[in-house]
C-alpha cells in the first residue's frame, strides 16, 4: 500500500516492548499491517534478556513503548539509552515521561501517543523516528557527536539544513564558543540549545539571557549577579546568570544589542574566567561555555564603532549561520506538520492544510521565518479549527500578486474542479443553489483528486 512505511531489507527489526499480552499481540498485528518488522517482548523479559535469541543483535531503528506495568519509565529509558543509544522510541498509551527526567532520556522519545492508536497520527510517529534513525545511520561514525537528538528540533531535509547540522556535529562535542547568526525567527536558540544537548555539559544548565530585551542600566546584576545594597532595589543578594549557568552553558542572544560598557566587562570575564558580583570583592570562578547569537551584521557594527573587534574575536570562534526559511522552502511541508504536531500535543488545538494552501505557503517569502509560520498555523486553527484549509482560507499577504490569479473569484471553477456559485453580491446566484447536488459534486471531485494524487491507492 502507498502509505505503508517501508524499510530496507537489511533492515533490523523494530523493537515493541508491552506488558500486556494481548495489547502486545495486537499492536504487533497493527504494525505489520503497516509494513513493519517487529520483534516484541514484555519488558520484565526484555530487562532480563532470558531469550536473548528473540530480540535484535543490531540496534532497532524504532522502539515502541507500551504499557509498563511496574517498570518506572524513566528507568526503562535508561536501559534503553544504555543499550541503544540515540535510536528514537514512540511511547503508547498513558505512560508520561516525568518533567525531572534528564534531557537526553527524555530527547530520544520523538512522539507519545494515545490509545487506541490514530493511523494518521501513528504514520506520522514513525515517519518521525525513521528520519531521526537515518540521520543517526549517516553520522553515527563521527566521534564528535555525542548525541542525535539534535535533528529532533532542526525539521528539514534541505541542502542548507543539512550544512548547519554537519557543522553543529564538527562543534558540539568541543568547548569553543560559537556565534549563531541568522535572520529573526529563524530558530537560532533551537540550534543552541542543541548544541548543549549533545555536548559534555549536556547534564549541567542551559542559561539564556536576551540582551536586547534587559535594560543597560540592569544587565551587569544580572549577568554577574549583585549583593545585598549594591544599588537602590537591592535588598537581598542575588546569583548573576554566569553563576547559574556554572558547569554548562550560557545563551546570549541578540549579543548585538549589548551596549559597549557592558562588552568591556563580558571580555574582561571571557579572557580571564572571573568576575565579581555588583557591589562585591570575592573574586568567582566562571566555568561555562558561551553561545552568542545575533540577527545583525557585527562586521558593520564594529566598522560604526558600535561592537568591539576583540569581543567579537572571542565569541566568534566557530560561526554558524542558520539560513532563512525562503531559502529553504522545501522544508516548510515538514515544518508544517511538526508545528502542528507540537500545538496538538499542547492541546493548542489542530487544522490540516491541503496541497494547494502548502504550495503557496512555499512560495511566500517569509520575512518573519520559521516564527511567522508558527503564527500563521496558530491563527488558521483558531479560525478553521480540526478542519483542512484551502487556498481561499490563507490571507491575502500570503499571496503575491501572481499567486493571487490563482485564486477563484465566484463562479470561476476552483483547484479542485467545483464551480463557485456566483451572483452580484458575489455569494448566491440569482436562482437559488440546489446545496445537495453542489455538495455531491465537491465530494466527487475531492475523491478524484485525491485518488489522483495517491496514484489510485
Amino acid at each position: 500500500m502507498g502509505n505503508r512505511t517501508e524499510m530496507a531489507a537489511d533492515t533490523p527489526p523494530t523493537l515493541l516492548l508491552e506488558d500486556d499480552e494481548t495489547v502486545r499481540r495486537e499492536l504487533e498485528v497493527i504494525l505489520r499491517f503497516l509494513g513493519e518488522k517487529v520483534i516484541s517482548s514484555s519488558i520484565p523479559d526484555w530487562r532480563k534478556n532470558s531469550d536473548p535469541d528473540a530480540l535484535p543483535d543490531a540496534p532497532p531503528p524504532i522502539i515502541l513503548i507500551g504499557g509498563c506495568g511496574a517498570t518506572p519509565i524513566a528507568d526503562l529509558l535508561a536501559d534503553l539509552h544504555s543499550r541503544f543509544p540515540g535510536v528514537p522510541g514512540i511511547v503508547l498509551g498513558e505512560s508520561r515521561i516525568p518533567q525531572d527526567v534528564k534531557p537526553r532520556l527524555a530527547s530520544q522519545v520523538v512522539a507519545s501517543l494515545a490509545m487506541p492508536l490514530q493511523y494518521q497520527s501513528l504514520l506520522d510517529a514513525l515517519h518521525k523516528a525513521r528520519v531521526f534513525y537515518e540521520h543517526y545511520n549517516r553520522l553515527r561514525g563521527s566521534r564528535k557527536v555525542r548525541d542525535f537528538n539534535m535533528f529532533r528540533s532542526l525539521v528539514g531535509e534541505s541542502p542548507a539544513l543539512e550544512r548547519v547540522r554537519y557543522l553543529m556535529g564538527q562543534v558540539a562535542d568541543t568547548e569553543v564558543s560559537v556565534l549563531i547568526t541568522g535572520e529573526s525567527g529563524t530558530g537560532k536558540e533551537v540550534v543552541a540549545r542543541n548544541l548543549h544537548l549533545n555536548s559534555a555539559r549536556a547534564d549541567k544548565r542551559f542559561v539564556p539571557v536576551n540582551c536586547g530585551a534587559i535594560p543597560a542600566e540592569l544587565l551587569e546584576s544580572e549577568l554577574f549577579g549583585h549583593e545585598k545594597g549594591a544599588f537602590t532595589g537591592a535588598v537581598s543578594s542575588r546569583a548573576g546568570r554566569f553563576e547559574v549557568a556554572d558547569g554548562g552553558t550560557l545563551f546570549l542572544d541578540e549579543i548585538g544589542d549589548m551596549p559597549l560598557p557592558m562588552q568591556v566587562k563580558l571580555l574582561r570575564v571571557l579572557q580571564e574566567g572571573s568576575y565579581e558580583r555588583v557591589g562585591g570583592t570575592k573574586t568567582l570562578k566562571s566555568d561555562v561555555r558561551i553561545f552568542a547569537a545575533t540577527h545583525k551584521d557585527l562586521q558593520r557594527m564594529i566598522d560604526d564603532g558600535e561592537f568591539r573587534q576583540d569581543l567579537y574575536y572571542r565569541i566568534n570562534v566557530f560561526p554558524i549561520e542558520v539560513p532563512p526559511l525562503r531559502e529553504r522552502n522545501e522544508d516548510i511541508p515538514l515544518l508544517i506538520n511538526e508545528l502542528i504536531a507540537l500545538m496538538e500535543a499542547d492541546n493548542r488545538g489542530s487544522v490540516r492544510f491541503n496541497s494547494a494552501a502548502i504550495s503557496i505557503l512555499c512560495q511566500y517569502h517569509w520575512p518573519g521565518n520559521v516564527r511567522e509560520l508558527a503564527n500563521l498555523i496558530e491563527h488558521m486553527a483558531i479560525l478553521n479549527p480540526h478542519r483542512i484549509v484551502g487556498l481561499n482560507d490563507i490571507p491575502k499577504k500570503f499571496q503575491n500578486p501572481v499567486q493571487q490569479q490563482l485564486i477563484p473569484e465566484p463562479g470561476e471553477s476552483r483547484p479542485d474542479g467545483v464551480a463557485e456559485p456566483r451572483s452580484e453580491s458575489g455569494l448566491l446566484p440569482m436562482k437559488g443553489l440546489d446545496l445537495k447536488e453542489y455538495l455531491a459534486n465537491l465530494e466527487k471531485n475531492l475523491i478524484e483528486k485525491a485518488l489522483s494524487d495517491s496514484d489510485g491507492v
